[in-house]
């Protein structure tokens, strides 16, 4: 072999050995794109849910969070924002939490379906893992729907095989002390329960 072949296979294999493994741990990014429950609207800095599963990945796991979460933010927001966000971030696991403010402001349910569907979309075609965050509406919104609302997330969840958080404040909103005097946003007091919500769906994904 000659001298010239040789340091032309040495140069591809050091390239090679340095070049990070799309499985390394280190590599590895969970994207939440949210509304106000995920922003932490109306909370001291860095008290929310998202800085809490931030601190805890960061002690037990090389995970990184990035929480591109915006008060006020509606599925047709998230769904102009997707793009950008997997470009910029490129992460293994995308957590949608969106679809409230799309609630309680009367969007056509079928909308939100199809926003959330071209964000799942778009996701999985980056190749992350997704997990959706389903919410529920106050009792003043009706029957049918409220049942139209949610029906979106299980719909979702079956055509997609995405992971679903069945309600992210379950055993939170129905209780006035857990919220803030807007009776919509969760307090201090709920972010930690708000958290072990959502760990038991999100963990299995953070292999």
């Amino acid at each position: 072999m000659t001298r010239s072949i040789c340091i032309f296979l040495l140069a591809i294999f050091s390239n090679l050995v340095a070049l990070p493994t799309a499985n390394s741990s280190e590599d590895k990014t969970l994207l939440v794109v949210g509304d106000s429950l995920s922003a932490a609207y109306g909370l001291p800095p860095n008290t929310g849910w998202v800085d809490l599963l931030t601190e805890k990945l960061s002690k037990e796991t090389s995970w990184k969070v990035k929480n591109a979460s915006i008060s006020g933010e509606t599925t047709d927001g998230g769904a102009r924002r997707i793009a950008q966000l997997l470009s910029s971030h490129q992460p293994s696991v995308v957590l949608i939490e969106l679809g409230g403010n799309d609630g309680l402001r009367g969007f056509p349910p079928n909308v939100s379906y199809k926003n959330l569907e071209d964000i799942i979309k778009k996701s999985q075609t980056s190749g992350a893992k997704v997990i959706l965050a389903g919410i529920h509406l106050p009792p003043n919104y009706g029957q049918k729907y409220e049942q139209m609302f949610y029906g979106n997330y299980l719909k979702l969840q079956e055509k997609y095989k995405v992971a679903l958080i069945p309600f992210i404040l379950e055993n939170i909103g129905e209780k006035a002390e857990l919220m803030q005097k807007d009776g919509i946003h969760p307090n201090l007091t709920a972010q930690p329960m708000i958290l072990d919500n959502v760990w038991p769906y999100l963990e299995p994904l953070l292999d």
